[in-house]
């Protein structure tokens, strides 16, 4: 009887092993695209423009040079669809000059309000990654200008290049290096030369050259997940569902044999004891999100449970399981019901008499792992 019980030990601990095995949910090379709150921005900083109007005459072009440069403002406010496409609504001003020659470069306020198309190329090129420090984002887009100074409004042509390097979570700074188009109107130039160049100057564009250097604050959540591979968990689900159960099968035959083994050589009651310590649990295994069993093989050893059981009138506890990392708590609650009645109705088809049966249920949990072993039934007698 010794030999015996160390056996079925041995036996046990291989189950037990196969339960306590690590877990790694595989992913998708993709991404997850969050919720229409999340990946949200606000930007501000200060600007340095040099403008390049229709009209002039200025031969140095340097736009740092003294006769067209200015400062002002901008802020925006944008969002990110994906790591790589997103849309950014921007204000600029205050200031800017209209060039016309070395002695003429009068500032005048004015204002941009214009929508970009965001264009994450390290995202793209180089694959998403949470803690990059630099993130190189192209753009281009379409606004509306007003020449406050001249009551003139125009559509505004913009494009450039963003580079945003990450400080934390929140914040990051900006360097940002712009170019903006409006109509050769724009300036009001040609009040002061219209002799000099005419219409003519009207169908050439007033420039303007803008470096940007400024703060971004990540409104909320600001990072991306992974996608899980569904198809690899489910193919995942069945192996090891497949496993298991050759397992169990092994364990069926061993403790078969073992019974056999005692029928030989001890007491029938002792025999009888010894069934009822290796069958008084089983367990009975479902897939995601289903109160059908996965494997019929799991009914060959309630088959002997039920026969047990109902010769010596013993009571069963059925309990209903599913696991916490997939579904509301509400729903979980309902899976492991529906799971606990499916297989006490299985009893009842082996001839368990329903008043025999109590039936329970857990809802969700994460007892064992692989988590996907926490969708389970388990029948105990009492």
């Amino acid at each position: 009887m010794k030999k015996v019980m160390i056996l079925l030990a041995f036996v046990g601990g291989l189950s037990h092993e196969a339960f306590a095995q690590d877990y790694e949910i595989p992913v998708k090379k993709g991404i997850i695209t969050n919720s229409f709150w999340s990946n949200w921005y606000l930007t501000a900083g200060v600007d340095y423009n040099a403008s390049y109007t229709s009209e002039e005459n200025l031969g140095n072009k340097n736009p740092f040079h003294v006769d067209r440069g200015t400062f002002g403002f901008n802020v925006g406010l944008g969002k990110w669809f994906t790591p790589v496409v997103g849309l950014r609504t921007k204000f600029q001003g205050l200031w800017t000059k209209r060039v016309l020659d070395a002695d003429t470069h009068h500032a005048y306020k004015y204002w941009n309000l214009h929508e970009d198309f965001m264009f994450n190329a390290s995202n793209f090129f180089a694959g998403y990654k949470e803690d990059r420090v630099w993130n190189l984002i192209p753009y281009v887009g379409f606004g509306v200008a007003r020449n406050m100074s001249n009551n003139r409004n125009d559509l505004s042509f913009n494009a450039g290049l963003l580079n945003n390097f990450r400080i934390n979570q929140h914040f990051s700074l900006f360097f940002d290096i712009s170019y903006n188009s409006m109509d050769g109107s724009f300036d009001a130039a040609e009040n002061d030369r219209w002799n000099s160049y005419g219409k003519f100057a009207m169908r050439h564009a007033d420039k303007m050259f803008c470096l940007s250097l400024g703060v971004t604050y990540h409104i909320g959540k600001s990072k991306w997940s992974k996608a899980p591979d569904i198809d690899a968990l489910m193919e995942m689900n069945r192996e090891q569902l497949d496993a298991m159960n050759s397992s169990l099968e092994d364990q069926q035959i061993e403790n078969t044999r073992l019974r056999q083994l005692l029928s030989q050589k001890e007491p029938v009651q002792e025999v009888q004891k010894e069934v009822q310590f290796v069958s008084t649990t089983h367990s009975v295994f479902f897939n995601l999100g289903s109160s059908k069993i996965a494997n019929r093989k799991d009914l060959i050893d309630l088959k002997e449970m039920a026969a047990y059981g109902k010769q010596y009138q013993q009571q069963f506890v059925v309990t209903g399981y599913a696991d916490s990392k997939t579904g509301d708590e509400k729903r979980n609650m309902q899976l492991s019901s529906e799971r606990a009645n499916t297989v006490a109705d299985e009893l009842v088809k082996m001839g368990v008499d329903r008043n025999q049966i109590i039936v329970e249920a857990k809802g969700g949990v994460d007892d064992i792992a692989p988590f996907s072993y926490n969708r389970r039934v388990i029948v105990k007698m009492k």
